[in-house]
């Protein structure tokens, strides 16, 4: 089939590898690059360049609901799109112009997790289990019918960034299927059940330790790598990267032992973390030569 691909951060690009296997990816939609780096150079984002590297045009428009970027895109003459983590909104002139629709890789079991972040959410909440679900794509914010899921267990050690990097490739094995299969029919989302992940807000990152110890975990492997939970330790700001639950007992903040911190309920203990300046280092590298304080703010 000819297939228009839509994505921009790394968790995509899995996608974009399947399906240029099997398929005639006809043109890659991405974001515009992003100044990075100490010289704030203009950085194609990871789809950018591997659909560069797999030789596919890539495309990055501001925005597609100008008439040109309309014109263009039905130019293409696509089968279906696939949309994954893209960032740019698809008006309805756009999802109407692939043969087969507009297809969409989200990072969760629909209706719950709807959003941005869903997978962040998903840890931050205790959820059990998650999954990737491929949707046909309608005005609505993730509300189409769900076309196919699979789902799988969240490791109670678990980050955001182990988890990310799982359904990336249940997504790409997941989407191969679909299109194989297309045209199919989708289940309508039930109207219980739903969620919405907001994007994460940095004020959600500084840990507090009165909390219970089962937050606390939630809330650091949740947000590992980024934005990256943190306390203050000696006056420096401390990014707290993996953790586990433990047990212990004491005023919230106390450091009971190595790295193991009393909450408002229960302890936990950091495995990994990241002081200023300064690479990841698990708990025992960072110890050495480094002695905690009793309490942590």
């Amino acid at each position: 089939m000819r297939v228009v691909f839509m994505g921009t951060p790394e968790f995509s690009v899995p996608a974009l590898r399947a399906i240029a296997a099997a398929h005639d990816v006809v043109a890659v939609y991405s974001q515009p690059p992003r100044q990075a780096g100490r010289g704030q150079k203009p950085r194609p984002s990871a789809v950018h360049q591997a659909a560069e590297d797999l030789g596919i045009e890539v495309r990055t428009p501001v925005r597609l609901r100008d008439a040109k970027a309309q014109a263009d895109f039905a130019a293409l003459q696509a089968d279906v799109a696939v949309v994954v983590a893209y960032g740019l909104i698809l008006p309805q002139a756009v999802l109407d112009m692939p043969r087969l629709g507009c297809l969409n890789i989200h990072a969760s079991l629909l209706p719950r997790w709807r959003g941005a972040a869903p997978i962040h959410r998903a840890i931050m909440a205790g959820d059990r289990q998650t999954g990737v679900a491929i949707m046909q794509m309608e005005a609505g914010l993730d509300t189409g019918p769900v076309l196919a899921e699979r789902r799988t267990d969240i490791g109670t050690e678990e980050t955001t960034a182990d988890l990310h990097d799982r359904l990336s490739v249940m997504g790409a094995s997941l989407i191969g299927d679909v299109l194989a299969r297309l045209p199919m029919e989708g289940v309508a989302q039930p109207d219980e059940g739903v969620t919405y992940a907001e994007k994460i807000d940095k004020a959600e990152a500084r840990i507090d330790w009165a909390r219970p110890a089962v937050e606390v975990d939630r809330v650091i492997r949740g947000l590992s790598p980024f934005p990256g939970a943190w306390c203050e330790i000696a006056g420096e700001r401390v990014k707290l990267l993996r953790s586990r639950i433990v047990t212990g007992k004491g005023a919230p903040g106390e450091v009971l032992s190595g790295f193991v911190i009393a909450c408002g309920d229960g302890a936990v203990e950091i495995a990994e973390a990241q002081r200023a300046g300064k690479k990841p280092m698990s708990a025992d590298a960072l110890l050495k030569g480094w002695s905690l304080p009793a309490r942590l703010d």
